[in-house]
């Protein structure tokens, strides 16, 4: 009998222990850039947040951010929030890169971020596209 292989992804796990890494990360970025209190107040964030996720396995909601409750309707669920989410960081990188034209100055890590966006969008339309 083959044996049933988990996506580590979708561990009760994850998600807390990235968020505890990724605390690590913005800890050690802010204190070589001088800031170690600033570091510590977000890893402090970031462990407090997965520790929430962890501790909150009963609710439908935290289960399914962490991946080990997902179901095909909160897989549509995400699909749609990711969407938005997309849509919104767009917006502002449109609107950044705008206001910094408009101040003189010349636009580029939001130029970059756009075309970072818009390219992946198009490359995305055109491999769904032939898939299909």
């Amino acid at each position: 009998m083959p044996t049933e292989r988990r996506n580590p992804l979708r561990s009760k796990w994850f998600l807390p222990l990235f968020s505890v890494f990724l605390g690590g990360l913005i800890f050690a970025a802010q204190a070589i850039g001088g800031d170690p209190g600033g570091g510590a107040v977000s890893f402090g964030i970031l462990a407090l947040f997965g520790l929430a996720l962890l501790l909150g396995g009963r609710s439908e909601t935290i289960r399914g951010l962490r991946g080990d409750g997902r179901d095909e309707r909160f897989a549509k669920m995400d699909l749609h929030a990711t969407a938005i989410a997309g849509t919104a960081v767009i917006t502002a990188i449109i609107i950044a890169f705008l206001v910094e034209i408009a101040q003189g100055k010349d636009g580029m890590p939001y130029a970059w971020l756009g075309a970072i966006g818009g390219l992946t969008y198009v490359a995305a339309i055109v491999v769904f596209r032939l898939r299909s």
